[in-house]
């Protein structure tokens, strides 16, 4: 999902830097599933992805940029906050929280792939914001308990909020969804996030 994302930027000639919180995280096996007693560092681990070229995310300015981007993944839901174990109870981290909360306020258009839509709705909820993990769920019910709204898509699909400038899109969120499929998805969230910025 991240990779796609920065595909799409690229590919619509938006410039782009990628931050994340430098904090020790606990790892999960993914062949397993499981969580390892091992930890490691997330800035590091999110360098392997933006080739280097990361910065701590307590630098993230939104007055520097014209939108954010959150990608999903296991990191998103475990360590950006902690819906995976808490559900609706969840926590955010601070700093994604002011990340958040800084680019609405800015009303600056904000894209969430995957679970990242549940940290929207975490922080946005009561603002009414519409978004999309994919088909309507548990998971679905469980984030917008604040709330927000959800909206079922397709997995090579987005929802756009234009009220909010919130642009949302499930990718690996069905089960079943091909790589181009989920490309196809963030790519036309990407767009939509280039035409509103």
């Amino acid at each position: 999902e991240a990779v796609s994302a920065l595909i799409a930027l690229s590919e619509f000639g938006a410039a782009y830097q990628c931050f994340a919180p430098d904090l020790e995280t606990p790892t999960k096996n993914n062949i397993t599933a499981e969580i390892s007693g091992e930890k490691r560092n997330a800035m590091i681990e999110a360098a392997r992805i933006a080739r280097g070229q990361i910065k701590n995310l307590k630098e993230l300015r939104a007055s520097d940029f014209d939108a954010l981007i959150i990608p999903g993944g296991f990191g998103a839901a475990t360590v950006l906050c902690d819906f995976a174990m808490r559900g609706p109870e969840a926590t955010v981290l601070p700093d994604v929280k002011k990340a958040i909360l800084d680019f609405y306020e800015e009303s600056k258009p904000i894209g969430a792939i995957c679970i990242a839509p549940a940290l929207l709705a975490l922080v946005l909820g009561s603002k009414g914001i519409t978004i999309t993990l994919g088909a309507d769920s548990e998971t679905s019910r469980a984030a917008c308990q604040g709330g927000a709204k959800h909206s079922a898509c397709a997995m090579v699909d987005y929802v756009s909020d234009r009220e909010h400038k919130i642009v949302t899109s499930p990718a690996y969120m069905h089960d079943s969804a091909k790589a181009h499929e989920v490309y196809r998805g963030i790519r036309g969230l990407i767009q939509e996030i280039v035409t509103m910025a």
